[in-house]
């Protein structure tokens, strides 16, 4: 089955690519979740409307990626939740939560799907995430979280 990636997938591709996958896979997994369209003679143009999106968010070299995490690992990140008595948060800082908390410190624009959390943060104080910036470029981020 020849598809079009949407998003960017594991060991797949990136979006705008135009990639062969198993039926199943594709009809199953893929176009479901919305991270691919079927391969159309009319999907080439979203192709490359695509590919010009995600240019312009791009990291643009190795350099500009060692900037950006520069730049993360710098920032005082707070991260607000609703919390108990003992600190313990009911539910709990997601990852849309983090890169929300990031963009307000005045950070770069990153996706959530970017960022990695070693584990459930479901106390206030400090956590620490990882954040894939470029294929060899990860920032360690530093983020406090404080009770609402």
């Amino acid at each position: 089955m020849k598809l079009i990636l949407t998003q960017e997938v594991g060991g797949l591709g990136a979006p705008g690519d135009v990639v062969v996958v198993k039926d199943g896979y594709g009809r199953n997994f893929l176009v479901p979740r919305g991270m691919a369209i079927a391969w159309t003679r009319g999907g080439e143009k979203q192709v490359t409307q695509i590919k010009r999106a995600r240019k312009v968010r791009e990291i643009r070299d190795l350099g500009h990626a060692q900037q950006v995490r520069d730049e993360l690992q710098g920032l005082a990140i707070e991260v607000r939740a609703k919390a108990g008595d003992g600190g313990r948060l009911f539910g709990s800082v997601t990852t849309a939560d983090l890169a929300s908390a990031i963009r307000s410190a005045g950070g770069p624009l990153v996706e959530r799907r970017s960022i990695e959390l070693s584990s459930a943060v479901k106390s206030v104080g400090k956590h620490n995430a990882r954040v894939r910036i470029h294929p060899e470029v990860v920032a360690t981020v530093t983020f406090t979280v404080t009770a609402e």
